[in-house]
Parts: structure tokens; sequence; C-alpha cells
């Protein structure tokens, strides 16, 4: 395994690795192997209690809630450091191979829990930052043993960065917590929210899913639940994974572009709908009525709604230019249509669109637009409409 080591303090360090091990015992688990409590991230390989072998590679890091000056009172908060704070950009490691999962997490030792983050998207990551979360979701950690949460964060500059989904748990929840990353890798962050609230039910996906054999060998069927929950067919699936590049790393995402494509595809007046190769690039071209090409940006809605119950978007990218904070922010001429999936919020792989021209600009970044995006008037669920009022 090729990935960046880091000497650390054996002392600091041990009751971060002794807080693992014992997780993992309470879960039922028998350790194989596992590094040194001297060099991080830590690697640890064991046995669960329905016989699979597992591999994790945990950047762990020590959780607190001491009083910081100009600081919620309430705050909690890991610091995610390993030697010195050098303001470079280190890798958080993905195992290609997919068999060690990666986590990155926080742990407060007092009270017992531990607060994963998004490896994927803290990935690469500077040393120092810190991971900021509240008493109320500690409070929920202890009363639930699992939970999530939304985390918005500014950037120094005042720009709104993506918001993240944070989940916590006590230590009979960490193997459920190492299946969960397992599952969630790259997933956007309103999949990711749904994962984390669907866990006991969605047992197939986090459970090892049946290697697929050589050809010469009968090919083992899907489970019909994780089928059923992307309502595609067996071959439509694998179908999928094959022609998808990044498939493995975002696959709601690309299965909420299949249901578009093949949704506009029954349409009459559309007469092409294909999807767009390249990453930066809008998901799909499309014409109406042999028109000109228009072009749409498919984007999953968040799980959690606004206090009216109105569905939305963190329209944003994921990185942004080191020269240029704003470059994470969509400009209005990338596309002429957004396509919000309400799969997220309603389990139902359908769409509302609204015009590129009618969302609302970034209120710092000029020539931007917003990434605070509502799914309410000027959006409608009947795309014939939307792209009648783009070509007109």
């Amino acid at each position: 395994m090729i990935y960046k080591r880091y000497s650390v303090s054996r002392r600091q360090k041990q009751p971060l690795l002794d807080f693992i091990l014992s997780s993992l015992a309470t879960c039922g688990c028998t350790i194989l192997r596992r590094s040194s409590p001297d060099e991080a991230p830590f690697r640890i390989t064991f046995e669960a209690p329905d016989g699979e072998r597992m591999g994790i590679l945990a950047y762990a890091f020590l959780a607190n809630s001491k009083q910081t000056r100009n600081r919620p009172p309430d705050e909690h908060r890991f610091q995610v450091k390993y030697g010195a704070n050098d303001k470079q950009l280190h890798e958080i490691w993905q195992d290609p191979f997919e068999l060690y999962t990666t986590l990155f997490f926080g742990v407060d030792l007092d009270t017992r829990i531990f607060v994963g983050a998004d490896p994927s998207l803290h990935n690469p990551t500077r040393f120092f930052i810190s991971i900021e979360f509240k008493k109320v979701h500690v409070s929920e950690i202890l009363k639930k043993k699992w939970t999530s949460w939304e985390r918005e964060k500014r950037s120094r500059e005042g720009l709104d960065e993506p918001i993240e989904i944070l989940v916590g748990g006590l230590p009979e929840s960490f193997l459920n917590y190492v299946r969960f990353e397992r599952a969630a890798k790259g997933l956007d962050q309103g999949h990711r929210a749904l994962l984390a609230d669907k866990m006991a039910e969605l047992k197939s996906v986090l459970l090892p899913q049946p290697l697929m054999l050589h050809s010469d060998y009968p090919q083992p069927l899907l489970s019909h639940t994780v089928a059923e929950e992307l309502g595609l067919s067996s071959d439509e699936i694998l179908d999928l994974i094959q022609s998808a590049p990044r498939l493995k790393m975002a696959v709601r995402g690309w299965v909420a572009e299949v249901h578009l494509q093949r949704y506009l595809l029954t349409l009459q007046d559309v007469t092409q709908c294909v999807p767009v190769k390249g990453d930066g690039r809008p998901d799909l071209e499309v014409r109406y009525r042999g028109g000109r090409p228009l072009y749409i940006e498919c984007k999953n809605v968040l799980r959690k709604v606004y206090a009216d119950g109105v569905p939305r978007i963190d329209f944003q990218k994921t990185r942004a230019s080191m020269s240029d904070p704003c470059s994470r922010y969509y400009r209005p001429g990338e596309f002429d249509i957004l396509a919000a999936c309400l799969h997220p919020c309603t389990e139902r792989w359908e769409f509302v669109f609204t015009l590129t021209k009618e969302l609302a600009p970034h209120p710092k970044c000029e020539g931007r637009l917003s990434n605070k995006v509502r799914i309410g008037g000027g959006w409608s669920s009947d795309p014939l409409l939307v792209l009648s009022k783009a070509v007109s």
C-alpha cells in the first residue's frame, strides 16, 4: 500500500488507536493486524462478526470542547493535523482496489463519541484545519447512538464553502460507520445524508456484495433491494457501471442523469438527448423540436429542506482555484437549464427544471450564480415548458 505516513506522538495517539480497537471489539470484530500508534494514519485489518475480512485506513484526531476565544461557547471541534503546519496540500488516501475503507474522523475521549467527515470532500487537505460541531450534536449522538447533520462553513474570504454531511456515533456503531463510509465513498452530500438516514434499511448496500466471477461461471444476481432502490434493471446497472468512469465515486449522481435522460427521451418534442463527455461540462445535450443544442446540468437536492418544506441545492463545485475563490460558483453561460433531482428528499427519481438565466446571481462574486438555490417559484416539473422557453 502506497500512502503517506506521518510520524506522530505515541503518547498522544495511543488513546485514539485504543478507541478504534475497543470500538471494533464492542461490535464483535476480531483484530487481525494493526499499525503502530506512532505512525499515522492507522492501518487496521479485522474480521467482522459475519466473517467478512475488512481493512481501514483511519485518519483519526482528538476532539474536544475546550473554550476558544471568539468562538461559540457550545462548540466542539477536532483539528486535522499531522506534523508541522506546512500549509501544503496532503492527500487523503483512498484504496483504488477498494479493499481498505478510508475514515476521516474525530474522537472525543471524554464522551466516547466519534464524528466522521467526508474523506473525499477533504481530499486534499491542509494541516491544520478545524472541523467544528455543536453540543446539540453530541447530545444527539449520545441519545441515538448514530446520527448525521449538515455542516456549513465560510472561507477566509467570507464565501460559502460546500455543505458537508457529518456523521456521529458511539463505539457500538463503529462497524456500521466503516460500512457506511465504504458505501458513501464520493457520494454527493444529499445522498450521503440519505444513506446515513437509511442505514438500517439499506443492509444490502452496507453489507458486502457478491464478487463478479469469470464469464465461464454463473454470474450472481444483484440484490433486488439495490436494483429496486436505483430503479434500474440488473443489466442496466451493469451497463452503467461499465460505461461510467467515475461511477464508483458518484453512483447516485450518475443514476440521476440516466433517469433524466431516459425521461426526456420519452417526450415526443425531444429529438435528441445525449450525455456530454468531459469534466467541467454540462451533463446532457438536448434538442427540442430539432432546434439548436440546449445544455442541461443535473444536480441532486440536499436531504434537508427549508423550514417551509421547499427543497434546496448547494449549487457550487467542490473545488475552487487557489487564485480565484469565486471559481467554485457556476457562470450563467455554462448551461441553459438546471434540472434538480428530488431523490434525496422524496426517494423517487423525479425532477424539476428552471432556466439558468432565472437563477439568482451570487451576492459577492460578480458574473457567478448564487450557491443557495431554492426550488420554489420559477421551477416546473414540465421539462417541455422550460425547453420551449429556452429556445424562444
